[in-house]
């Protein structure tokens, strides 16, 4: 899962085995751990009590929910994206398409639309 921060926003892009596992387990986290040991932990969670998507950081780690039944719709079918402009911060979670300005092929990426 590829997480970007900017300005107040947060994109997480998932490649075919996450969006995968979110729709299985509802959940799909990774961490980035520094020499010193700290890891900052980040994750993607589906949840039935959730009626907008909203991040949450507490104890170094930050936790993107959304909507299960949205999270579900997304994961089975052609959307590309959710999203939660007005959320604080701003939220958009997408599939991941395979490179096409580069000649590197990731084979968990989605197919691009803009390579047929």
């Amino acid at each position: 899962m590829k997480l970007r921060i900017h300005d107040n926003s947060i994109r997480l892009r998932l490649n075919r085995t996450e969006v995968a596992r979110l729709a299985e387990t509802g959940r799909v986290k990774d961490e980035l751990r520094f020499g010193s040991g700290a890891a900052f932990a980040y994750s993607l969670e589906s949840s039935a009590g959730c009626l907008n998507p909203h991040a949450v950081f507490s104890e170094g780690s930050l936790r993107v929910i959304v909507p299960e039944a949205q999270a579900r719709h997304w994961a089975t079918s052609e959307e590309v994206g959710m999203e939660a402009q007005h959320a604080q911060p701003a939220i958009l979670i997408e599939k991941d398409f395979q490179c096409a300005h580069r000649d590197e092929h990731d084979p968990e990426a989605f197919p691009n639309p803009l390579l047929n």
